[in-house]
């Protein structure tokens, strides 16, 4: 089995509202990668826009279909999230394409209601749990991290994903509750948000990072535009737990 995996963070400005530009200039940051996992930010195609009706696209559309041919042509995994129309309802969702063109989705469960999110995306209802080599990955959207009994690790992931554009003015928050996910959690996080402002003139500081289950910061980075690579080894994780069984004194929890 495989026990080590590399993760490459892409932090990027988008250009509001304009799918095109943001593909191309995505497609030409990660040009260089042929390994492992590749993770955008949340809506990497249009930036956090309440604009559903109007950029929304299905699941053959043009963003899924560019993750899609990055990640057959590249061997890669490829992920992050974008606005989807489905059954007449709009979701954040969150698309992961396999190197064989496989794909699993998982639709961002809190929406963010101080911005109006819950106004124009229905909220998902399931969890999903994703696999590349022999980890284990929980996705999560941005303001889902706030919830931590939708993270709660109750079906032994190794890695809590999260996309995000989350924004400068609460990056202590973003900072404090990825550090508190991966320590509660017994697991790595891995934290991808955007850089740049917004067409709402919001700005966002980057701070993407990978947190091991102590707590500790195996890549930080600043607000600058670029890609972080990180090698995550399964073998002191499983470790780790083993010396500090921590899970199996939970509260059970039932999420409705």
């Amino acid at each position: 089995p495989f026990l080590m995996t590399n993760f490459h963070l892409v932090q990027s400005d988008l250009v509001w509202e304009h799918v095109d530009a943001n593909l191309e200039h995505l497609e030409h940051q990660i040009s260089s990668i042929r390994s492992g996992a590749i993770i955008l930010p949340e809506m990497f195609s249009t930036g956090f826009s309440m604009a559903s009706a109007k950029l929304a696209e299905s699941m053959t559309g043009k963003a899924v279909t560019w993750l899609t041919k990055q990640a057959t042509q590249k061997q890669v995994y490829i992920c992050g999230s974008i606005i989807i129309e489905e059954d007449s309802r709009y979701f954040n969702r969150f698309v992961w394409v396999s190197p064989d063109g496989a794909l699993t989705t998982y639709d961002k469960r809190h929406l963010f209601r101080m911005a109006g999110e819950h106004r124009h995306y229905a909220a998902g209802a399931n969890q999903v749990q994703l696999s590349i080599n022999d980890m284990q990955i929980r996705p999560q959207v941005c303001y889902d991290l706030r919830f931590p009994a939708w993270s709660r690790n109750t079906t032994g992931y190794d890695v809590l994903v999260y996309v995000a554009n989350w924004p400068a003015a609460r990056r202590q928050h973003w900072m404090t509750l990825l550090q508190a996910r991966a320590i509660e959690n017994l697991s790595y996080v891995i934290a991808v948000n955007r850089v740049g402002k917004d067409g709402n003139d919001i700005e966002y500081a980057g701070d993407s990072c990978v947190i091991d289950p102590w707590g500790n910061y195996l890549l930080e980075m600043d607000a600058e535009e670029r890609i972080g690579t990180v090698d995550l080894d399964l073998v002191s994780l499983r470790e780790y737990r083993e010396s500090f069984p921590a899970h199996l004194d939970a509260d059970t929890l039932d999420i409705k």
